[in-house]
């Protein structure tokens, strides 16, 4: 099956404007301290999303093709493996889990029973795969995928509707990443890591294109990963190889908060917990030395801290299919 497409922005001939400098504020930002939720080695753990109904959070390892699903309230872990490079996985309104994972769209039950692919839809998965994904206010699933040769811009962002549709919404994406929506659904967050910066798009939430590409922030020590908003309408991003988490205020880039992370390759955030004010961090072993691994012992586990301000709770894929899980 081919996408149709929703717009035709891609990634590096769009125009952006002119980004707030990176220390902007920097000297006021408020610190926080990560600490170990779950000690788990992740080669390249990404994706974190919290299930309110069950209070639990799933997140992925991509290079080891597995899911996990970890309690905090009891500690309880657990994982099933996928067999593909998994890239994301999220929630269905009606039960169970949605996966963009190597070229395609899967369904599952919670525990990954009834593992099956959902729609027709491939990339090319000689040249690409996915790597991360969100559910949108309209219930529809957007998911990118990354050149295997990281140097490429073969990527694209792709929107998969409730009947198995799946649109372009970007091309010539070079590292699909971190995904937000405004409360009002007025502005699209997305991360693209080759770009080294968070861009803002206006959105229209009726068909899901995107227009007018600007810069929020950029980057210049580590590089921008996954992404959460919060209660407030901040980004909270995770630096890949720069120890933290910043929150970025969208309006003019200012850096307000920081979290210090014990590991070098911070990959996404997810806002969890009861009241939705724990911070969970994903991070990676992937691409640390013997050497540096050795002065990281929790590279790879997952992370909590509570910075004092709540998220809303995750979107969640509608279908219109009867899967049922």
């Amino acid at each position: 099956m081919r996408a149709t497409r929703a717009s035709r922005t891609k990634g590096p001939l769009a125009i952006v404007t002119p980004m707030t400098p990176e220390k902007t504020r920097a000297n006021q930002a408020k610190e926080h301290q990560a600490e170990v939720a779950l000690e788990v080695r992740t080669q390249l753990g990404e994706g974190p999303v919290w299930d309110e109904r069950s209070q639990r959070l799933y997140f992925v390892d991509i290079v080891n093709q597995r899911v996990h699903t970890f309690w905090p309230a009891t500690g309880e872990h657990r994982r099933f493996d996928v067999d593909r490079p998994v890239g994301a996985v999220v929630l269905r309104d009606d039960g169970g889990l949605v996966l963009a994972a190597h070229d395609t769209f899967f369904v599952a039950e919670h525990d990954g029973d009834a593992l099956e692919p959902f729609g027709d839809f491939r990339a090319d998965g000689e040249l690409v795969r996915f790597n991360d994904g969100k559910v949108d206010p309209r219930g529809r699933f957007l998911a990118g995928t990354m050149a295997h040769a990281e140097d490429a811009w073969l990527g694209s962002l792709y929107m998969l509707e409730q009947d198995g549709k799946v649109t372009v919404v970007l091309e010539e994406v070079g590292v699909s990443n971190g995904l937000a929506w405004s409360a009002d659904e007025t502005t699209f967050f997305y991360i693209d890591t080759k770009r080294n910066s968070v861009d803002a798009f206006d959105l229209d939430p009726e068909t899901g294109a995107v227009s007018n590409r600007r810069i929020v922030a950029e980057f210049s020590d580590g590089s921008p990963d996954g992404m959460a908003i919060d209660a407030e309408g901040c980004l909270w991003v995770a630096c890949w190889g720069g120890h933290r988490v910043e929150r970025i205020d969208p309006a003019d880039g200012s850096r307000l908060e920081v979290v210090r992370v014990p590991a070098t390759n911070v990959t996404s955030v997810a806002f969890g917990g009861p009241l939705l004010d724990d911070l969970y961090i994903t991070t990676a072993r992937q691409g640390l030395s013997e050497a540096q691994l050795a002065q990281e012992p929790h590279a790879g586990d997952l992370f909590v801290t509570r910075p004092g301000v709540s998220g809303p709770p995750p979107h969640r894929f509608k279908t219109t299919q009867g899967v049922s899980a």
